[in-house]
């Protein structure tokens, strides 16, 4: 099935906002279904779009990240922020409340949409949304961050980002065992070593700060009307961003729904880390389609 696509843009306060609608608008029957990820643009997404040719799908890049552009003069990727373009997106495309699929940072700001705007939503799937300091362990997941942090700003992109993917690889709670590790090397995970002297990226650099301190309000969220999904994968369940899901589920009285593969689990090879996107996207269908959580 050949599926139209459309790039438009969207004058928000402080700036443009890019977003792509795949598919008939207003839709031949459900509505959109949008997918919201943060520090990742829509380009994430065209695996496990293409899963769902019969549906209207939506895809953006927030502010200041893929094509989207801003002027309001900040650097940060603030999760209210996010809401209000949210909000203007979804008036935009004039078809009443979406469905939502939104993961990692993008599941923080479609819990922030909701409850600001409940109206905006009907369905929000919020995959491994990583909120971090609601766990047993913040304090060592707070020393971990700040690790990485560190590394990132003495050697660059390679030795952060390997201090991230060795953090956001290990299972369970983070003990004594992970700290007395010796820093891992960026060359066995496929990065560089050297440093381009950069220091903007928006995972590592602490532009993201806001979305891993953001406090879900659950009286706001628990009366909103919306059926939201808390969800981890099989995969990452005990690891950090899937134990924060399960936090954030027992918070909210709800229970934790597994999906297929990992945190990155709808990804092609778009992103160079494969999750199984089939699969992942078989069971979002099952989750949209379903009554209740």
């Amino acid at each position: 099935m050949t599926v139209s696509t459309s790039t438009r843009t969207l004058a928000v306060p402080g700036a443009a906002v890019v977003y792509d609608v795949h598919g008939p608008l207003p839709p031949t029957d459900r509505p959109p279904l949008l997918m919201i990820g943060q520090p990742m643009d829509a380009s994430g997404f065209r695996a496990l779009r293409s899963f769902f040719p019969d549906r209207t799908v939506v895809t953006y890049d927030p502010r200041g990240l893929g094509r989207s552009t801003r002027e309001d003069g900040r650097t940060d990727h603030d999760p209210q922020q996010h809401a209000e373009d949210l909000h203007h997106l979804v008036n935009a495309l004039g078809c009443g409340p979406v469905e939502v699929f939104a993961s990692s940072g993008g599941a923080v700001d479609g819990l922030a949409l909701v409850t600001a705007y409940p109206q905006d939503v009907l369905v929000l799937v919020a995959h491994e949304p990583p909120l971090t300091h609601l766990l047993p362990d913040a304090e060592g997941v707070g020393r971990a961050e700040q690790d990485i942090a560190r590394a990132y700003q003495e050697g660059g992109f390679g030795p952060g980002m390997a201090r991230f993917i060795d953090y956001t690889s290990w299972e369970g709670e983070l003990t004594q065992d992970y700290f007395d590790r010796p820093a891992p090397d960026p060359v066995a995970y496929g990065l560089p070593a050297g440093d381009d002297g950069s220091r903007d990226d928006p995972l590592l650099s602490g532009a993201s700060d806001s979305v891993t301190a953001w406090t879900p309000d659950v009286d706001t969220l628990s009366a909103s009307g919306v059926r939201i999904v808390v969800a981890a994968g099989e995969e990452s369940a005990r690891q950090v961003t899937g134990r924060s899901a399960e936090a954030v589920a027992t918070r909210l009285g709800l229970p934790l729904t597994i999906f297929p593969s990992h945190h990155g689990g709808f990804l092609g090879g778009e992103l160079g880390w494969a999750g199984q996107p089939e699969a992942f996207a078989a069971r979002l269908r099952e989750v949209l389609d379903a009554s209740g959580p």
